[in-house]
């Protein structure tokens, strides 16, 4: 997912863009953080970051000072929730290719499923968050299991439990995980199985591609 961000996306995508801020901080974060011991590999790293010209060095920069707007409520508990269903999700396709599935992902309504909304706000999505984080070409979320659901189909339960407001939330929801072989075919240059043909790009690659011809 994060190599899908930086090399398929568009160059000022904001979802490249919101990447590329990650990297920067965590990069920023390590460096100060091994400064005090390894001190000229941490003033050589911190004098060929390419994003800071003119930089005074990471010693009169001052420590590490990570800002408070990197802690949203609620972000940290959706992240740990979906990864717990993304492991169910590849638990379920004993080390096939999870590109080749699809992920459908069933929760009542309630806390759990509100904060994989805030991950993926479409039913179905090939480029949301939580897409990202289940691995897979696409990604289904639904609050009862569909009717046309194969009667094979080897559905997961877990449960996850979210911690919010440092213990005053509490709440165990369960979920449903679902892998459906999908039926698109591999795009050429995401590698995504999300494309009508395998000589065709899929139709995220395609804008990006007729955007880069305009500029």
């Amino acid at each position: 997912s994060l190599s899908c961000r930086l090399y398929c996306e568009e160059e000022k995508d904001p979802k490249r863009r919101s990447c590329q801020t990650v990297l920067a901080e965590a990069l920023d974060i390590v460096v100060r953080s091994f400064a005090p011991i390894l001190p000229h590999l941490a003033e050589e790293v911190f004098q060929h970051l390419p994003y800071k010209k003119d930089s005074e060095g990471v010693f009169r920069t001052g420590w590490i000072n990570a800002s408070s707007a990197w802690k949203k409520p609620g972000i940290e508990e959706a992240i740990e929730g979906a990864c717990a269903m993304r492991d169910s999700f590849l638990g379920s396709i004993s080390g096939k290719n999870a590109l080749e599935y699809e992920a459908v992902i069933v929760i009542e309504p309630g806390l759990l499923f509100e904060l994989m909304e805030a991950l993926q706000a479409e039913e179905t999505s090939t480029v949301s968050q939580l897409n990202e984080i289940m691995m897979a070409s696409q990604t289904t979320l639904l609050s009862e299991l569909p009717k046309e659901t194969p009667a094979d189909a080897n559905i997961v339960t877990g449960t996850f439990l979210i911690n919010l407001e440092g213990g005053d939330i509490r709440e165990e929801s369960s979920f449903k995980v679902i892998a459906l072989p999908i039926a698109k075919a591999k795009c050429p240059r995401c590698r995504r199985y999300t494309s009508d043909s395998s000589s065709t790009p899929c139709p995220r690659c395609l804008k990006v591609i007729a955007g880069k011809g305009s500029t």
